[in-house]
Protein backbone atom coordinates (compact mmCIF):
# COMPACT_ATOMS: atom_id res chain seq x y z
CA UNK A 1 0.00 0.00 0.00
CA UNK A 2 1.28 3.44 -1.36
CA UNK A 3 2.01 6.44 1.75
CA UNK A 4 -0.87 7.60 0.83
CA UNK A 5 -3.38 4.54 1.31
CA UNK A 6 -5.96 3.58 2.72
CA UNK A 7 -9.06 0.90 2.24
CA UNK A 8 -11.73 1.11 4.97
CA UNK A 9 -12.46 -2.25 6.87
CA UNK A 10 -15.32 -0.32 9.13
CA UNK A 11 -17.17 1.08 6.85
CA UNK A 12 -21.10 0.35 5.75
CA UNK A 13 -22.27 -1.32 3.03
CA UNK A 14 -25.67 -0.35 1.87
CA UNK A 15 -27.71 -2.30 -0.13
CA UNK A 16 -27.99 -1.36 -4.39
CA UNK A 17 -28.65 -2.59 -7.60
CA UNK A 18 -27.79 -0.73 -10.83
CA UNK A 19 -31.12 0.15 -11.67
CA UNK A 20 -32.80 1.67 -15.10
CA UNK A 21 -33.60 4.74 -13.13
CA UNK A 22 -30.02 5.18 -11.47
CA UNK A 23 -28.61 4.69 -15.19
CA UNK A 24 -31.49 7.42 -16.60
CA UNK A 25 -30.39 9.82 -13.96
CA UNK A 26 -26.84 9.63 -13.63
CA UNK A 27 -26.46 9.63 -17.59
CA UNK A 28 -29.02 12.62 -17.74
CA UNK A 29 -26.98 14.16 -15.52
CA UNK A 30 -24.15 14.07 -16.64
CA UNK A 31 -24.88 15.62 -20.01
CA UNK A 32 -24.09 18.73 -18.67
CA UNK A 33 -20.17 18.09 -19.13
CA UNK A 34 -21.69 18.27 -23.30
CA UNK A 35 -21.70 22.05 -22.58
CA UNK A 36 -18.14 22.13 -21.25
CA UNK A 37 -16.50 19.69 -23.51
CA UNK A 38 -18.17 21.50 -26.80
CA UNK A 39 -16.76 24.50 -25.45
CA UNK A 40 -13.31 23.17 -24.42
CA UNK A 41 -13.04 21.67 -27.87
CA UNK A 42 -14.28 24.78 -30.38
CA UNK A 43 -12.70 27.44 -28.95
CA UNK A 44 -9.27 26.68 -30.41
CA UNK A 45 -10.80 25.42 -33.80
CA UNK A 46 -12.24 28.71 -34.02
CA UNK A 47 -9.22 31.06 -32.91
CA UNK A 48 -7.33 28.96 -35.85
CA UNK A 49 -9.80 30.04 -38.75
CA UNK A 50 -9.03 32.92 -41.02
CA UNK A 51 -11.70 34.64 -41.88
CA UNK A 52 -12.90 34.74 -37.61
CA UNK A 53 -9.35 35.89 -36.92
CA UNK A 54 -9.84 38.30 -39.47
CA UNK A 55 -13.10 39.96 -38.68
CA UNK A 56 -12.49 39.88 -34.75
CA UNK A 57 -8.46 39.97 -34.45
CA UNK A 58 -6.75 41.19 -37.80
CA UNK A 59 -3.43 42.26 -35.79
CA UNK A 60 -3.42 37.96 -35.66
CA UNK A 61 -4.62 37.39 -39.01
CA UNK A 62 -1.99 39.66 -40.94
CA UNK A 63 0.40 37.75 -38.41
CA UNK A 64 -1.00 34.40 -39.23
CA UNK A 65 -1.95 34.45 -42.63
CA UNK A 66 0.66 37.05 -44.08
CA UNK A 67 3.77 37.86 -42.37
CA UNK A 68 5.29 34.53 -43.17
CA UNK A 69 8.63 35.35 -41.13
CA UNK A 70 6.75 36.09 -37.70
CA UNK A 71 8.23 33.68 -35.22
CA UNK A 72 6.51 30.71 -34.96
CA UNK A 73 5.97 30.42 -31.57
CA UNK A 74 4.83 34.02 -31.40
CA UNK A 75 2.62 33.68 -34.65
CA UNK A 76 -0.98 34.02 -31.85
CA UNK A 77 0.44 35.51 -29.28
CA UNK A 78 -2.50 38.05 -28.85
CA UNK A 79 -4.53 39.38 -25.51
CA UNK A 80 -7.15 40.07 -26.77
CA UNK A 81 -7.67 36.73 -28.62
CA UNK A 82 -6.77 34.99 -25.24
CA UNK A 83 -9.58 37.19 -23.75
CA UNK A 84 -11.96 35.73 -26.22
CA UNK A 85 -10.92 31.97 -24.59
CA UNK A 86 -10.32 33.01 -21.36
CA UNK A 87 -13.00 34.91 -20.55
CA UNK A 88 -15.66 32.36 -19.91
CA UNK A 89 -13.50 30.66 -17.32
CA UNK A 90 -13.42 34.00 -15.18
CA UNK A 91 -17.18 34.24 -15.57
CA UNK A 92 -17.50 30.66 -14.49
CA UNK A 93 -15.62 31.16 -11.46
CA UNK A 94 -17.74 33.54 -10.63
CA UNK A 95 -20.87 32.03 -11.27
CA UNK A 96 -20.09 28.90 -9.01
CA UNK A 97 -20.17 30.83 -5.69
CA UNK A 98 -24.13 31.61 -6.90
CA UNK A 99 -24.63 28.12 -7.90
CA UNK A 100 -23.48 26.73 -4.24
CA UNK A 101 -26.32 29.20 -2.92
CA UNK A 102 -29.07 27.56 -5.37
CA UNK A 103 -27.75 24.24 -5.15
CA UNK A 104 -28.22 23.95 -1.56
CA UNK A 105 -31.30 25.80 -1.29
CA UNK A 106 -33.18 25.18 -4.71
CA UNK A 107 -31.68 21.74 -5.52
CA UNK A 108 -29.02 20.15 -7.98
CA UNK A 109 -31.38 20.22 -10.96
CA UNK A 110 -32.67 23.73 -10.93
CA UNK A 111 -28.98 25.14 -11.03
CA UNK A 112 -28.48 22.40 -13.89
CA UNK A 113 -31.52 23.93 -15.42
CA UNK A 114 -30.54 27.78 -15.66
CA UNK A 115 -26.86 26.26 -16.41
CA UNK A 116 -28.21 25.24 -19.83
CA UNK A 117 -30.37 28.07 -20.40
CA UNK A 118 -27.93 30.75 -19.45
CA UNK A 119 -25.59 28.72 -21.94
CA UNK A 120 -27.86 28.32 -24.98
CA UNK A 121 -28.16 32.72 -24.46
CA UNK A 122 -24.82 32.77 -24.75
CA UNK A 123 -24.17 30.44 -27.72
CA UNK A 124 -27.02 32.43 -29.75
CA UNK A 125 -25.35 35.83 -29.04
CA UNK A 126 -21.64 34.65 -30.11
CA UNK A 127 -23.68 32.96 -33.51
CA UNK A 128 -24.75 36.31 -34.02
CA UNK A 129 -21.49 38.50 -33.11
CA UNK A 130 -21.24 41.58 -34.87
CA UNK A 131 -18.22 42.59 -32.89
CA UNK A 132 -15.78 41.78 -30.21
CA UNK A 133 -17.81 43.08 -27.28
CA UNK A 134 -21.03 41.12 -28.40
CA UNK A 135 -18.52 37.95 -28.65
CA UNK A 136 -16.73 39.04 -25.54
CA UNK A 137 -20.66 39.27 -23.73
CA UNK A 138 -21.60 35.93 -25.63
CA UNK A 139 -18.88 33.85 -23.74
CA UNK A 140 -19.27 35.42 -20.35
CA UNK A 141 -22.94 33.87 -20.14
CA UNK A 142 -21.27 30.60 -21.83
CA UNK A 143 -19.56 31.38 -18.58
CA UNK A 144 -21.99 31.20 -16.25
CA UNK A 145 -23.93 28.36 -17.29
CA UNK A 146 -20.39 25.79 -17.50
CA UNK A 147 -20.26 27.95 -13.55
CA UNK A 148 -23.90 26.00 -12.67
CA UNK A 149 -23.17 23.02 -14.86
CA UNK A 150 -19.93 22.29 -13.44
CA UNK A 151 -20.99 22.95 -9.53
CA UNK A 152 -23.97 20.80 -9.50
CA UNK A 153 -23.50 18.05 -12.20
CA UNK A 154 -21.10 15.98 -10.02
CA UNK A 155 -22.49 16.62 -6.83
CA UNK A 156 -25.67 14.92 -8.09
CA UNK A 157 -24.29 11.70 -9.50
CA UNK A 158 -22.10 11.59 -6.75
CA UNK A 159 -25.24 11.39 -4.50
CA UNK A 160 -27.64 8.95 -7.10
CA UNK A 161 -24.92 6.61 -7.81
CA UNK A 162 -24.53 3.20 -5.16
CA UNK A 163 -21.31 3.69 -3.67
CA UNK A 164 -20.39 0.42 -5.40
CA UNK A 165 -20.45 2.24 -8.76
CA UNK A 166 -20.22 5.71 -7.80
CA UNK A 167 -16.42 6.49 -9.90
CA UNK A 168 -18.18 4.71 -13.15
CA UNK A 169 -21.35 6.87 -12.95
CA UNK A 170 -19.48 10.50 -11.69
CA UNK A 171 -16.95 9.64 -15.05
CA UNK A 172 -19.72 9.21 -17.25
CA UNK A 173 -19.67 13.27 -16.37
CA UNK A 174 -15.70 13.39 -17.94
CA UNK A 175 -16.95 11.44 -20.68
CA UNK A 176 -19.49 13.81 -21.71
CA UNK A 177 -16.77 16.29 -21.15
CA UNK A 178 -14.51 14.18 -24.06
CA UNK A 179 -17.73 13.78 -26.19
CA UNK A 180 -18.63 17.51 -26.84
CA UNK A 181 -14.95 18.05 -27.23
CA UNK A 182 -15.13 15.32 -29.91
CA UNK A 183 -17.89 16.91 -31.29
CA UNK A 184 -16.64 20.26 -31.37
CA UNK A 185 -13.81 19.12 -33.09
CA UNK A 186 -15.77 17.75 -35.51
CA UNK A 187 -17.72 20.65 -36.24
CA UNK A 188 -14.46 22.86 -36.58
CA UNK A 189 -12.83 20.10 -39.21
CA UNK A 190 -16.24 20.12 -41.34
CA UNK A 191 -17.63 23.80 -40.93
CA UNK A 192 -15.01 25.52 -42.91
CA UNK A 193 -15.91 23.52 -45.93
CA UNK A 194 -19.31 25.79 -45.97
CA UNK A 195 -18.48 28.63 -48.28
CA UNK A 196 -18.87 31.99 -47.27
CA UNK A 197 -16.64 33.08 -44.66
CA UNK A 198 -18.99 31.82 -42.23
CA UNK A 199 -18.01 28.50 -40.99
CA UNK A 200 -17.15 30.01 -37.34
CA UNK A 201 -20.74 31.23 -37.25
CA UNK A 202 -21.76 27.26 -37.37
CA UNK A 203 -19.05 26.42 -34.95
CA UNK A 204 -20.36 28.81 -31.95
CA UNK A 205 -23.92 28.15 -32.68
CA UNK A 206 -23.52 24.85 -32.32
CA UNK A 207 -23.32 25.35 -28.68
CA UNK A 208 -26.67 25.99 -28.42
CA UNK A 209 -27.31 21.88 -28.94
CA UNK A 210 -25.65 20.79 -25.97
CA UNK A 211 -27.26 23.50 -23.85
CA UNK A 212 -30.52 22.36 -25.25
CA UNK A 213 -30.05 18.77 -24.07
CA UNK A 214 -28.86 19.92 -20.81
CA UNK A 215 -31.80 21.71 -20.32
CA UNK A 216 -34.07 18.64 -21.46
CA UNK A 217 -32.49 16.29 -19.26
CA UNK A 218 -32.79 18.41 -16.25
CA UNK A 219 -36.82 18.52 -17.03
CA UNK A 220 -36.90 15.16 -16.88
CA UNK A 221 -34.72 13.98 -13.90
CA UNK A 222 -35.35 13.41 -10.22
CA UNK A 223 -33.48 15.62 -7.74
CA UNK A 224 -31.53 14.05 -5.56
CA UNK A 225 -32.43 11.92 -2.29
CA UNK A 226 -29.88 14.45 -0.31
CA UNK A 227 -30.99 17.36 -2.13
CA UNK A 228 -34.52 16.64 -1.35
CA UNK A 229 -33.86 15.80 2.47
CA UNK A 230 -32.20 19.52 2.50
CA UNK A 231 -35.76 20.73 1.27
CA UNK A 232 -37.47 19.24 3.38
CA UNK A 233 -39.10 16.70 1.58
CA UNK A 234 -38.66 13.24 3.29
CA UNK A 235 -41.29 11.72 1.38
CA UNK A 236 -40.04 12.37 -1.88
CA UNK A 237 -36.53 11.38 -0.81
CA UNK A 238 -37.40 7.74 0.39
CA UNK A 239 -39.09 7.55 -2.83
CA UNK A 240 -36.20 8.53 -4.75
CA UNK A 241 -33.77 6.45 -2.93
CA UNK A 242 -35.87 3.36 -3.23
CA UNK A 243 -36.21 3.52 -6.92
CA UNK A 244 -32.91 4.31 -7.71
CA UNK A 245 -31.20 1.59 -5.20
CA UNK A 246 -34.13 -0.61 -6.82
CA UNK A 247 -35.23 -1.80 -2.84
CA UNK A 248 -38.21 -1.93 -0.29
CA UNK A 249 -38.57 0.24 2.46
CA UNK A 250 -36.70 -2.08 4.66
CA UNK A 251 -34.13 -2.49 2.66
CA UNK A 252 -33.12 1.19 2.28
CA UNK A 253 -33.55 1.96 5.74
CA UNK A 254 -30.11 2.24 6.60
CA UNK A 255 -28.77 4.28 4.09
CA UNK A 256 -32.40 6.27 4.72
CA UNK A 257 -31.21 6.96 8.18
CA UNK A 258 -28.18 7.84 7.66
CA UNK A 259 -29.18 10.57 4.85
CA UNK A 260 -31.35 12.06 7.47
CA UNK A 261 -28.82 12.24 10.15
CA UNK A 262 -26.45 14.18 7.59
CA UNK A 263 -29.05 16.28 6.36
CA UNK A 264 -30.48 17.55 9.86
CA UNK A 265 -26.71 18.06 10.89
CA UNK A 266 -26.45 20.15 7.37
CA UNK A 267 -29.77 22.25 8.80
CA UNK A 268 -27.63 23.31 11.66
CA UNK A 269 -25.02 24.51 9.73
CA UNK A 270 -26.25 28.54 8.99
CA UNK A 271 -22.87 29.40 7.34
CA UNK A 272 -21.36 26.63 5.22
CA UNK A 273 -18.82 29.09 3.84
CA UNK A 274 -17.38 29.85 7.84
CA UNK A 275 -17.58 26.28 8.57
CA UNK A 276 -15.61 25.09 5.51
CA UNK A 277 -12.38 27.02 7.55
CA UNK A 278 -12.59 24.59 10.76
CA UNK A 279 -9.83 22.60 11.22
CA UNK A 280 -11.73 18.96 10.81
CA UNK A 281 -12.55 20.29 7.11
CA UNK A 282 -8.45 20.77 6.28
CA UNK A 283 -7.84 17.57 4.30
CA UNK A 284 -11.22 17.99 1.97
CA UNK A 285 -10.48 21.98 1.54
CA UNK A 286 -7.40 21.13 0.90
CA UNK A 287 -8.37 18.59 -2.59
CA UNK A 288 -11.20 21.30 -3.04
CA UNK A 289 -8.03 23.16 -4.18
CA UNK A 290 -5.12 21.25 -4.69
CA UNK A 291 -6.98 18.72 -7.32
CA UNK A 292 -8.38 21.14 -9.85
CA UNK A 293 -4.76 23.33 -9.54
CA UNK A 294 -2.34 20.45 -10.15
CA UNK A 295 -5.64 19.14 -13.03
CA UNK A 296 -5.08 22.70 -15.11
CA UNK A 297 -1.10 22.81 -14.78
CA UNK A 298 -1.05 18.75 -16.26
CA UNK A 299 -0.90 21.15 -19.97
CA UNK A 300 -3.82 19.41 -21.08
CA UNK A 301 -6.47 22.28 -21.42
CA UNK A 302 -3.61 23.68 -23.44
CA UNK A 303 -4.06 20.94 -25.88
CA UNK A 304 -7.88 21.52 -26.18
CA UNK A 305 -7.86 25.00 -26.68
CA UNK A 306 -5.12 25.76 -29.03
CA UNK A 307 -4.16 22.00 -30.61
CA UNK A 308 -5.00 23.70 -33.74
CA UNK A 309 -3.21 27.08 -33.37
CA UNK A 310 -0.50 24.30 -31.58
CA UNK A 311 -0.13 22.29 -34.57
CA UNK A 312 0.00 25.47 -37.15
CA UNK A 313 2.80 26.75 -35.25
CA UNK A 314 4.87 24.00 -35.46
CA UNK A 315 4.41 23.69 -39.26
CA UNK A 316 0.22 21.55 -39.98
CA UNK A 317 -1.28 23.58 -42.77
CA UNK A 318 -4.58 24.63 -40.88
CA UNK A 319 -6.96 21.31 -42.04
CA UNK A 320 -4.59 19.22 -40.95
CA UNK A 321 -4.23 20.59 -37.83
CA UNK A 322 -8.04 20.39 -37.31
CA UNK A 323 -7.98 16.90 -38.66
CA UNK A 324 -5.29 15.97 -36.19
CA UNK A 325 -7.16 17.33 -32.90
CA UNK A 326 -10.35 15.10 -34.63
CA UNK A 327 -8.10 12.31 -34.12
CA UNK A 328 -6.46 13.26 -30.58
CA UNK A 329 -10.54 13.61 -29.38
CA UNK A 330 -11.40 10.46 -30.58
CA UNK A 331 -8.04 9.20 -28.51
CA UNK A 332 -9.96 11.30 -25.28
CA UNK A 333 -12.97 9.27 -25.73
CA UNK A 334 -11.54 6.16 -25.95
CA UNK A 335 -9.52 6.50 -23.17
CA UNK A 336 -12.03 7.90 -20.45
CA UNK A 337 -13.26 4.44 -20.70
CA UNK A 338 -10.44 2.82 -19.10
CA UNK A 339 -11.28 5.07 -16.09
CA UNK A 340 -15.25 4.51 -16.07
CA UNK A 341 -13.36 0.46 -15.57
CA UNK A 342 -10.25 1.49 -13.57
CA UNK A 343 -12.11 3.92 -10.80
CA UNK A 344 -14.29 1.06 -9.02
CA UNK A 345 -12.00 -1.83 -9.83
CA UNK A 346 -7.93 -0.88 -9.05
CA UNK A 347 -8.96 2.26 -7.04
CA UNK A 348 -8.32 6.05 -8.08
CA UNK A 349 -5.11 6.72 -6.71
CA UNK A 350 -3.72 3.69 -8.92
CA UNK A 351 -5.18 5.81 -12.11
CA UNK A 352 -3.72 9.11 -10.77
CA UNK A 353 -0.46 7.76 -10.07
CA UNK A 354 -0.35 6.13 -13.64
CA UNK A 355 -1.87 8.54 -15.62
CA UNK A 356 0.78 11.14 -14.20
CA UNK A 357 3.82 8.90 -14.85
CA UNK A 358 2.47 8.78 -18.66
CA UNK A 359 1.71 12.59 -18.75
CA UNK A 360 5.52 13.06 -17.95
CA UNK A 361 6.83 10.82 -20.41
CA UNK A 362 5.13 12.53 -22.74
CA UNK A 363 5.76 15.98 -22.08
CA UNK A 364 9.17 15.75 -21.72
CA UNK A 365 9.15 13.90 -25.45
CA UNK A 366 6.86 16.90 -27.00
CA UNK A 367 9.74 18.75 -25.80
CA UNK A 368 12.29 17.21 -27.19
CA UNK A 369 10.55 16.88 -30.73
CA UNK A 370 9.56 20.56 -30.91
CA UNK A 371 12.91 21.92 -29.36
CA UNK A 372 14.98 19.77 -31.75
CA UNK A 373 13.17 20.89 -34.99
CA UNK A 374 12.49 24.70 -33.78
CA UNK A 375 15.05 25.08 -31.20
CA UNK A 376 14.80 28.97 -29.74
CA UNK A 377 14.13 30.86 -32.67
CA UNK A 378 10.94 29.36 -33.51
CA UNK A 379 11.85 29.99 -37.93
CA UNK A 380 9.52 28.23 -39.99
CA UNK A 381 10.78 24.55 -40.74
CA UNK A 382 8.61 22.13 -42.82
CA UNK A 383 8.18 18.94 -41.35
CA UNK A 384 8.62 15.92 -42.94
CA UNK A 385 5.33 13.94 -42.42
CA UNK A 386 6.46 11.00 -40.61
CA UNK A 387 8.19 13.29 -37.97
CA UNK A 388 4.58 15.32 -37.38
CA UNK A 389 3.23 12.18 -37.51
CA UNK A 390 5.10 11.04 -34.07
CA UNK A 391 4.44 14.76 -32.70
CA UNK A 392 0.75 13.71 -32.93
CA UNK A 393 1.15 10.32 -31.72
CA UNK A 394 2.72 12.09 -28.40
CA UNK A 395 -0.10 14.37 -28.48
CA UNK A 396 -2.38 11.46 -28.23
CA UNK A 397 -0.51 9.36 -25.71
CA UNK A 398 -0.46 12.30 -23.44
CA UNK A 399 -4.47 13.36 -23.79
CA UNK A 400 -5.16 9.69 -23.06
CA UNK A 401 -3.56 9.23 -20.04
CA UNK A 402 -4.81 12.47 -18.79
CA UNK A 403 -8.48 10.93 -20.09
CA UNK A 404 -7.95 8.47 -17.50
CA UNK A 405 -6.48 9.63 -14.85
CA UNK A 406 -6.16 13.74 -13.85
CA UNK A 407 -9.16 14.21 -16.05
CA UNK A 408 -12.24 12.87 -14.56
CA UNK A 409 -10.47 11.95 -11.14
CA UNK A 410 -10.15 15.52 -10.80
CA UNK A 411 -14.01 16.36 -11.17
CA UNK A 412 -14.88 12.94 -9.04
CA UNK A 413 -13.04 13.28 -5.81
CA UNK A 414 -13.35 16.28 -4.33
CA UNK A 415 -16.93 15.64 -5.56
CA UNK A 416 -17.34 12.88 -3.53
CA UNK A 417 -15.11 13.97 -0.42
CA UNK A 418 -17.35 16.22 1.23
CA UNK A 419 -19.95 16.10 3.87
CA UNK A 420 -23.44 17.15 3.55
CA UNK A 421 -23.23 20.52 5.30
CA UNK A 422 -20.41 21.68 3.72
CA UNK A 423 -20.73 19.90 0.15
CA UNK A 424 -22.08 22.57 -2.42
CA UNK A 425 -19.73 25.18 -1.11
CA UNK A 426 -16.66 22.54 -1.28
CA UNK A 427 -17.87 21.55 -5.12
CA UNK A 428 -17.72 25.56 -5.44
CA UNK A 429 -14.72 26.13 -4.12
CA UNK A 430 -13.36 22.91 -6.58
CA UNK A 431 -14.99 24.84 -9.57
CA UNK A 432 -13.83 28.14 -8.28
CA UNK A 433 -9.84 27.22 -8.14
CA UNK A 434 -10.75 24.63 -11.40
CA UNK A 435 -11.95 27.47 -13.18
CA UNK A 436 -9.26 30.79 -11.83
CA UNK A 437 -6.29 28.64 -13.26
CA UNK A 438 -8.19 27.62 -16.14
CA UNK A 439 -8.27 31.42 -17.18
CA UNK A 440 -4.99 32.15 -16.04
CA UNK A 441 -3.59 29.02 -18.94
CA UNK A 442 -5.69 30.16 -21.11
CA UNK A 443 -4.84 33.82 -20.51
CA UNK A 444 -1.08 32.92 -20.50
CA UNK A 445 -0.46 30.38 -23.16
CA UNK A 446 0.52 32.31 -25.88
CA UNK A 447 2.49 34.53 -24.02
CA UNK A 448 4.04 31.64 -22.24
CA UNK A 449 4.61 29.94 -25.71
CA UNK A 450 6.03 32.82 -27.06
CA UNK A 451 8.67 32.82 -24.23
CA UNK A 452 9.02 29.67 -22.85
CA UNK A 453 9.35 27.82 -26.49
CA UNK A 454 9.05 24.36 -26.43
CA UNK A 455 10.40 24.83 -22.35
CA UNK A 456 6.59 25.14 -21.61
CA UNK A 457 6.26 21.51 -22.15
CA UNK A 458 8.94 20.95 -19.35
CA UNK A 459 7.05 23.37 -17.41
CA UNK A 460 3.98 21.07 -17.75
CA UNK A 461 5.75 18.20 -17.22
CA UNK A 462 7.80 18.77 -13.67
CA UNK A 463 4.26 20.43 -12.23
CA UNK A 464 3.09 16.20 -13.50
CA UNK A 465 6.16 15.01 -11.15
CA UNK A 466 4.69 17.15 -8.48
CA UNK A 467 1.39 16.65 -8.36
CA UNK A 468 2.11 12.63 -8.87
CA UNK A 469 3.84 13.62 -5.63
CA UNK A 470 1.26 14.98 -3.60
CA UNK A 471 -1.32 12.23 -4.43
CA UNK A 472 0.88 9.36 -3.49
CA UNK A 473 1.50 10.96 -0.11
CA UNK A 474 -1.22 12.68 0.38
CA UNK A 475 -4.54 11.23 -1.43
CA UNK A 476 -5.91 8.29 0.67
CA UNK A 477 -7.97 5.98 -1.37
CA UNK A 478 -11.87 6.58 -1.35
CA UNK A 479 -13.28 3.60 -3.73
CA UNK A 480 -16.56 1.78 -2.84
CA UNK A 481 -16.40 4.07 0.42
CA UNK A 482 -20.58 5.51 1.28
CA UNK A 483 -20.26 8.79 0.54
CA UNK A 484 -22.29 9.69 4.16
CA UNK A 485 -19.00 7.45 5.79
CA UNK A 486 -16.07 9.73 3.94
CA UNK A 487 -14.74 10.81 7.19
CA UNK A 488 -13.78 7.86 8.04
CA UNK A 489 -10.75 7.75 5.31
CA UNK A 490 -9.12 10.77 6.45
CA UNK A 491 -9.04 9.69 10.73
CA UNK A 492 -6.94 6.87 9.27
CA UNK A 493 -4.89 8.58 6.81
CA UNK A 494 -1.37 8.64 7.97
CA UNK A 495 -1.16 12.48 7.89
CA UNK A 496 -4.66 13.89 7.99
CA UNK A 497 -5.78 12.26 11.17
CA UNK A 498 -3.87 14.63 13.36
CA UNK A 499 -6.69 17.51 12.24
CA UNK A 500 -9.54 14.49 12.64
CA UNK A 501 -9.66 13.12 15.65
CA UNK A 502 -12.08 10.68 16.63
CA UNK A 503 -14.45 11.97 18.91
CA UNK A 504 -14.98 14.49 16.06
CA UNK A 505 -18.22 13.33 14.46
CA UNK A 506 -19.62 16.12 11.82
CA UNK A 507 -23.41 14.45 13.01
CA UNK A 508 -22.56 15.63 16.84
CA UNK A 509 -24.78 18.38 17.97
CA UNK A 510 -21.45 20.61 18.01
CA UNK A 511 -22.00 21.21 14.23
CA UNK A 512 -24.02 24.09 15.47
CA UNK A 513 -22.79 27.15 14.73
Amino acid sequence: MGAGGFVAGDVKNYPGKVTRHVVNACVLGAMGGLIFGYDLGISGGVTSMAPFLNKFFPDVYRKEALDTSTNQYCKFNDMGLTLFTSSLYLAALIASFGASYITRTRGRKRTMLLGGIVFFIGAALNAGAVDLSMLIAGRILLGVGVGFSTQSVPLYVSEMAPQQHRGAFNIVFQLAITIGIFIANLVNYLTPKIAGNQAWRYSLGGATIPAALICLSALKLDDTPNSLLEQGKAEKAREILRKIRGLNDKEIESEFQDLVTASEAAKQVEHPWTRILKRQYRPQLTMAVAIPFFQQLTGMNVVMFYAPVLLQSIGFESNASLLSTVITGAVNILATGVSIYGSDKSGRRSLFLSGGAVMFVFQVALAVLIGSKFGTSGDVIELPKWYAGIVVACICLFVSAFAWSWGPLGWLVPSEIFPLEIRSAGQSITVAVNMLFTFFIAQLFLAMLCHFKFGLFIFFAIFVAIMSTFIFFFLPETMNIPIEEMSKVWKQHWYWRRFVTEDDDRRALDVMV
